[in-house]
């Protein structure tokens, strides 16, 4: 069976089922918390510009040789990203809004985390996300801000061609624009590789996921409340593209 019919397959009965909190997918792995954090060293596969988990690479590959036939270039804009390298996108806003721009601390997390994960709950420390952009398009500025991906931007036929094939290689779009959706904001360049995401997450919600984050010493974690934290398990986390859960 070809790699794109078994992820029909597989990902449509998983959708169906709607995955209740403590559902096993089969094959599942034991993954540790400190894989799932990004804290533990990981093999990454692909090459330059891609290093993602060897099945995820494969299958990126299909897809961009597929998207290249039809004259889009997929690039990886950010791929793999370890618990180390988040926490300094954190920090770097935490301090920009606080100290640059006077935001009390709690306002200044409210506007990291419309885009921005806490530092050990970013699904880009999995090797199975990729922000992507068309490499066949010259940009100027900032690449990954939606309106480049909507109708007249420049990533729009991109964006077009992943809504039409993204699947067939087992991307799913994460964040989307479903009006209802709490949590992120809107990100159309955000996709996971569902075949491996999908176990990864159920194995992180296994895990006590409040107390770990309650432990963490980077800047901000004071105003971490408990309160505020199971908002963002519960909206952040959780509140995605149902076919990811």
């Amino acid at each position: 069976m070809q790699r794109r019919d078994f992820v029909k397959k597989s990902l449509g009965t998983a959708a169906a089922l709607s995955l209740p909190l403590n559902f096993e997918l089969p094959y599942q792995d034991d993954y540790s918390i400190l894989e799932l954090m990004g804290k533990e060293d990981i093999e990454l596969f692909g090459g330059k510009g891609i290093n993602l988990l060897e099945e995820a690479a494969s299958a990126f590959k299909e897809m961009r040789a597929a998207a290249y036939g039809d004259g889009y270039d997929i690039q990886i804009a950010s791929g793999y990203r370890s618990f180390q390298r988040q926490q300094v996108i954190w920090e770097r806003k935490f301090i920009r809004y606080t100290e640059d721009d006077g935001m009390e601390p709690l306002d200044a997390i409210d506007k990291i985390i419309e885009y921005s994960t806490i530092p050990g709950t970013s699904r880009h420390h999995w090797g199975t996300e990729i922000d992507i952009i068309d490499g066949n398009v010259k940009v100027e500025g900032s690449l990954l801000v939606t309106k480049k991906y909507e109708e007249g931007g420049p990533f729009a036929g991109l964006k077009s061609w992943m809504d039409e094939h993204c699947e067939e290689f087992g991307f799913y779009l994460v964040y989307t624009n479903e009006p209802k959706r709490r949590g992120f904001k809107y990100e159309p360049w955000h996709y996971s590789y569902a075949p491996i995401s999908i176990p990864m997450l159920a194995a992180f919600r296994k895990k006590n996921i409040l107390r770990i984050l309650q432990d963490e010493t980077f800047l901000g974690t004071e105003y971490f409340t408990a309160g505020f934290l199971r908002s963002y398990i519960r909206e952040n986390i959780l509140d995605i593209n149902p076919d990811l859960l």
